[in-house]
């Protein structure tokens, strides 16, 4: 006569099976973390590699702060600073339209929007991040050039001030979304604190909750800036493709992004030093972006208030 199973003998299979699927799905986890952690790794051994073997035959002196950039024309010359002054001056154009607005959004949509109206305005300033980059580019190039043009006559028609006009329009959403969390984490007992002690709405909003939000805003300005500099389409559409070192914001320019597609389009011979030289602006550009990731976190590690 048969053994009737008892319910312990189930109970030791059910946790047998429900530890081997947590087994699979921490497996499964890590496959994932994996796939993005040799992702990164693999893009740094090609830059590098690809970057070395453009220093085994241009000084790395000669790259840093070289004033002229020609790569393709004879005589060739690789002075990348012409590049970097683009990227800089770009970024700086498009910090100046996108963190004071990005701010003040902020602030209204934290403390004086009612909620039904921050349901409706944060998602469509979210829009403008879903844009392709390529409309930024082209409605610089029809719409803010021309306006420019207007104001200043002697504007070139691809030029920086456009590009960093659009650009910040890129970034709002980044800096207003970022520091609009930073703010709404603040404690509601410091408004009423500050609300008892007699200060009007603004007041709050300026001298309470924006220094107790500083991190998070001061953080979403780096990564804006990161981003900013990192852009591609819009700039090489609306700055144009002259390497040229200056502080005109109404001149043709060139930035590290803008000669990475250039040279990318296929016309240069693979391994020579034409070739080489997107490696050795990519790992400058990528440099720049992790020096900025690596700022902001340290600014919210350094500045984070913890509230009880």
């Amino acid at each position: 006569m048969a053994q009737p199973v008892s319910d312990a003998h189930w109970g030791a299979v059910g946790r047998g099976r429900r530890q081997a699927t947590e087994r699979a799905a921490g497996w499964v986890l890590l496959a994932f973390s994996a796939v993005s952690i040799l992702t990164t790794v693999g893009i740094v051994v090609v830059l590098v590699s690809e970057a070395f073997g453009f220093f085994l035959e241009v000084s790395p002196w000669e790259f840093l702060t070289g004033t002229r950039w020609a790569p393709m024309i004879q005589p060739q010359s690789f002075g990348i600073l012409p590049l970097l002054a683009g990227s800089v001056l770009v970024a700086v154009g498009a910090a100046v339209v996108a963190l004071p607005m990005g701010t003040l959004i902020a602030i209204f949509l934290s403390e004086y929007a009612p909620e039904r109206l921050r349901k409706i305005v944060k998602p469509a300033l979210e829009i403008l991040a879903g844009i392709p980059t390529v409309v930024y580019g082209y409605f610089a190039l029809t719409f803010v050039t021309p306006l420019i043009r207007e104001v200043v006559p002697g504007t070139d028609i691809f030029n920086a001030a456009s590009a960093s006009i659009v650009v910040g329009i890129m970034i709002i959403p980044l800096v207003s979304s970022l520091s609009e969390d930073a703010m709404s984490a603040v404690p509601d007992s410091l408004r009423q604190g500050a609300y008892a002690l007699g200060a009007t709405k603004y007041e709050v909003a300026t001298r309470t909750v924006f220094p107790a939000a500083l991190s998070g805003v001061v953080a979403s300005f780096i990564l804006a800036l990161s981003r900013a500099i990192g852009e591609t389409m819009a700039v090489t559409i609306a700055a144009g493709m002259t390497p040229k070192l200056t502080l005109n914001p109404f001149t043709s320019i060139e930035t590290m992004t803008a000669y990475i597609v250039q040279v990318s389009m296929g016309e240069t011979p693979y391994g020579t030093i034409e070739y080489k030289t997107i490696f050795a602006v990519g790992l400058v550009l990528f440099l720049i972006t992790l020096v900025l990731n690596i700022a902001s976190l340290a600014i919210l590690k350094r500045f984070r208030d913890v509230y009880e």
